[in-house]
């Protein structure tokens, strides 16, 4: 991939994103790994970037920025978060 897909590009498309969203909706990791690929001009190299965006959730979740929700609920503890996630801004219902 030729475009930035650096743990900081990364967290700015996860928060613009869930911003966009607001807190009373959520999004999928995947949403952001497609826009990432995407922009880089490599859309089928979107799995890739899977693990970072969740890396970079984590931190996000774990420094208050963002809530990691599985099956509709905040997670206790992000770092456990297993199988299907979605990502809503802190502070949502």
């Amino acid at each position: 991939m030729t475009h930035r897909t650096d743990a900081e590009a990364i967290t700015a498309e996860i928060l613009r994103q869930a911003g966009a969203a607001g807190s009373e909706r959520s999004i999928s990791p995947n949403d952001v790994a497609r826009a990432l690929a995407e922009r880089a001009g490599a859309p089928e190299e979107w799995r890739r970037l899977l693990g970072p965006v969740r890396g970079a959730a984590l931190r996000l979740a774990e420094a208050g920025r963002i809530e990691i929700l599985r099956k509709g609920k905040p997670v206790a503890s992000p770092a456990e978060a297993r199988g299907v996630i979605r990502l809503r801004i802190a502070g949502g219902a």
